[in-house]
């Protein structure tokens, strides 16, 4: 019974930890690079008749070119609310407009535009790290408090925080994988 309860708690551990870096790869899609991408704006907030929408819900989304958005609107009445949600967020870009459809191009980046992006998922990274550290505390305490309780032996105890602490290394060493790769997609000139 005792090391089933740990294995419960090390699953628990582990899909709150994919959790985190799901969020994390969700987020740094939406940080531009050199090439277009749909997922650059389609989780862009779109305040739609007073409810902040996601775009991907009001427009379809696609690539026509390498350095080029097409935003095709469901409903053409949205398209001025689609413009203004670009034109506030931090992307940088300018929508053009012909009434049916939203043109985006993306110019190339600067190399100032470049450190900053790096610096901007940087910050993204160290609080996905923080997330899963978070969740290890958690479980650690968990692990703890079943030993206090007499649920669990002491081997039991160490045995749980060795495979949680391997499970914590996986996820940020995940972490620094995606980071490093979206750091050479920005970097990409």
């Amino acid at each position: 019974m005792s090391l089933d309860e740990i294995k419960g708690l090390l699953k628990d551990a582990e899909s709150r930890m994919n959790g985190a870096i799901h969020s994390l790869s969700d987020d740094l899609a939406s940080i531009r690079t050199g090439r277009a991408s749909p997922a650059l704006v389609e989780r862009l907030s779109v305040e739609y008749y007073g409810a902040p929408t996601p775009l991907m819900q009001l427009a379809s989304i696609s690539v026509p070119e390498p350095r080029s958005l097409l935003i095709k609107p469901f409903d053409a009445a949205s398209i001025k609310d689609i413009e203004k949600a670009i034109q506030s967020s931090n992307l940088g870009l300018n929508p053009n407009s012909d009434g049916k459809v939203i043109h985006l191009n993306l110019p190339p980046l600067d190399e100032e535009r470049r450190r900053g992006l790096v610096k901007q998922m940087t910050h993204r990274l160290e609080e996905a790290r923080i997330a899963v550290r978070n969740i290890r505390r958690d479980l650690h305490n968990d692990i703890r408090d079943y030993e206090k309780e007499k649920m669990i032996t002491e081997d039991d105890r160490i045995r749980g925080e060795e495979d949680l602490q391997k499970l914590t290394d996986k996820f940020v060493e995940d972490i620094a994988k995606l980071g490093y790769t979206k750091e050479q997609e920005i970097m990409e000139v």
